[in-house]
């Protein structure tokens, strides 16, 4: 039956399959089926020739007749504003293709429980603040007007503390350090949680933003294509047809290997079909690079930040593809335990993340709307501490005159927080002062991020060549940045904020022309000179000109750059306040949410009858149908 009243709804946003869940009367997280009675809802998009759109399974389908038409792993490519599909001379970005899933999942959910205004969205750890703004974005294209967002290992953290299947609102006896490992369909994340009554604290953040299932697929994939080349001379890589259909085989094949010791994979291309038998450890040996990166991963994390195994009281695992055999075994040999597999791997995210939309609606109508009262006050008293994933900083110039990240708050700070650094200027009588605000990579070798830029003009006149600018960036736990810049002998001060959407209406920022503002090329662009930096992104560096003027230094009297000080002069009313936001900075002026022409909301979504799961009309256990043992060899 429908309803007015709000809803407690989280949606799990993935690479290769999404769900919706909500808080029921009862404050128990239910997920929701889509049209076709799916609990999961496949992440792929089909355009047909009549510009109709289908998301979910039946894309998936229809993916093998017209690959050319599908769009697929999308959540890998969001925040690049330079990716596009091509289709019927219509442009798709990430962000439309996201927002196409989302309107599937909105759509059965008002079916269900009436309208979804509010919802939490769930990304990974280490999503930067362009992909977490995109996706934002996605959520308002979507119909939401307001959009919330948690990072998937805290969800899962979540729903661990309040509750799994069987002890719903049980409370943990103890205060635990939780390591969440989730793997999912395209992304790894990895969190250590410290959980004390009723308080869920992030110690630590690491991951891998293009490490998931469907790159144990992939390897699986290229090495049955090259059995294949070898016995019939044909490559179904060569024919988007074929590989799409052995694409959909291959994660069929996947997933009974991680119940059966064998499976079948059956290969179609150029009048050639054969069915290979797939040995799980066949798939183990082919995949161990993967499981590596992992493990890697995994304990760098816990080495930066001075920890071991013993600091860690429950592995807590996630994601679909962390029910592979090989995954498991690996962590169990890392951490020297019993895996903890309590979660759902496909919908504890989901639920975690509707315990957060509950945690965020507890003063609301639909807090009275819970029919128990030691739940609603339970999800009232619980509070969650985040930490950056990634460092924020500012470009400064090196002794070599090359542009390179200084990062003043760096990666796993506690949010909230604010750091204070002080810089001279490099010439006498400078006159101008060019803030570029970056954000770290998620690995280490990608270049940095670009955040916006905060600018002061008109320093007082004469300044002499070391005058004090002092630069304060906060960061608080709604990921909102404020930047500013204060001439400690003038008083003239300018302060910028980067904020998400959904925190436009927050915003304190006066908006002024920029574009003239804005630089035009690598010599226009100012920066700190420094004699000590931290985490230095090497193929980032910019050559400077010679002659700019406009760069300010660190004095070499003060500590490291990567060890920043906390503000200790007094705050005093500036004589002058000039305000500019360029880059990414938001202004009072409401930014459309609307899609663009290649997904205006002209273009419905089709409902088709429940097509059959990909691949049930495989031969994965037959035996009459097998050509060749695919098995290891022999030692």
């Amino acid at each position: 039956m429908k309803t007015t009243r709000a809803h407690a709804v989280g949606i799990d946003l993935g690479t290769t399959y999404s769900c919706l869940a909500y808080l029921n009367e009862h404050g128990e997280p239910v997920t929701l089926a889509n049209q076709e009675g799916e609990l999961a809802t496949a992440s792929v998009v089909f355009f047909d020739e009549d510009r109709q759109v289908m998301v979910g399974t039946e894309a998936l389908r229809n993916a093998i007749v017209q690959p050319d038409r599908v769009v697929q792993n999308s959540k890998r490519k969001i925040g690049d504003p330079n990716h596009a599909w091509v289709i019927d001379n219509e442009s798709y970005s990430p962000v439309d293709i996201a927002s196409y899933i989302l309107r599937k999942l909105l759509s059965a959910a008002h079916e269900q429980i009436g309208a979804v205004e509010r919802a939490v969205i769930t990304v990974p750890a280490q999503f930067s603040e362009a992909q977490r703004r995109a996706t934002i974005e996605a959520g308002h294209r979507a119909g939401l007007k307001q959009v919330d967002i948690i990072n998937e290992p805290v969800a899962a953290a979540l729903c661990y503390v309040l509750g799994t299947e069987g002890l719903w609102f049980t409370e943990l006896a103890d205060e635990q350090r939780i390591l969440v490992y989730d793997l999912g369909g395209g992304t790894f994340d990895l969190s250590l949680v410290k959980y004390h009554k009723d308080e869920v604290c992030v110690m630590a953040s690491s991951g891998d933003l293009h490490l998931g299932g469907i790159d144990w697929n992939t390897a699986l994939e290229q090495a049955i294509c090259e059995r294949f080349l070898e016995d019939f001379n044909a490559d179904p890589r060569q024919d988007p047809r074929s590989l799409q259909a052995l694409a959909l085989e291959v994660e069929t094949t996947k997933r009974s290997l991680s119940v059966r010791p064998r499976a079948a994979l059956t290969v179609q291309h150029a009048s050639h079909r054969k069915t290979y038998q797939v040995q799980q450890q066949k798939f183990t040996d082919l995949t161990q690079p993967l499981v590596e990166r992992t493990a890697v991963i995994t304990q760098k994390m816990l080495a930066d930040n001075k920890m071991g195994w013993a600091h860690v009281d429950v592995i807590l695992t996630t994601g679909g593809a962390s029910r592979m055999p090989m995954v498991r075994d690996r962590l169990k040999e890392l951490g020297g335990r019993t895996l903890n597999t309590s979660l759902s791997p496909d919908q504890s995210i989901a639920h975690g993340a509707t315990y957060y939309a509950g945690m965020l609606l507890t003063n609301t109508e639909f807090a009275k709307s819970i029919q128990n009262e030691e739940v609603s006050n339970r999800l009232a008293r619980m509070k969650q501490v985040s930490v950056n994933a990634r460092g924020l900083g500012i470009l400064v110039q090196n002794d070599e005159r090359l542009r390179v990240p200084h990062y003043l708050i760096p990666p796993n700070t506690p949010l909230p927080t604010r750091i204070t650094q002080t810089f001279g200027t490099v010439v006498k009588n400078q006159k101008r002062v060019h803030l570029q605000i970056v954000e770290s990579p998620a690995t280490e070798d990608q270049p940095h991020a670009p955040l916006g830029a905060c600018v002061i003009d008109d320093l007082s006149p004469d300044l002499p060549e070391g005058s004090e600018i002092a630069i304060t960036i906060a960061y608080d736990e709604q990921a909102r940045v404020n930047v500013t810049a204060v001439e400690t002998s003038g008083g003239h001060e300018a302060s910028t904020e980067i904020i998400r959407p959904e925190n436009l209406l927050a915003t304190e920022i006066e908006a002024e022309s920029n574009s003239d503002d804005e630089p035009k090329s690598a010599g226009a662009q100012d920066d700190f000179q420094v004699e000590e930096w931290a985490d230095s992104t090497s193929a980032a560096a910019i050559q400077l000109p010679t002659s700019d003027i406009e760069i300010l230094d660190l004095p070499s009297t003060r500590g490291p750059a990567d060890q920043p000080s906390q503000p200790t002069r007094k705050t005093t009313k500036p004589r002058r306040r000039r305000k500019q936001a360029t880059g990414d900075q938001t202004s009072k002026k409401k930014r459309s949410t609307g899609g663009r022409k290649a997904s205006s909301s002209g273009q419905s979504q089709a409902v088709r009858p429940p097509p059959l799961p990909p691949g049930l009309n495989s031969s994965q256990d037959s035996k009459s149908g097998e050509e060749e043992f695919w098995n290891l060899p022999e030692a």
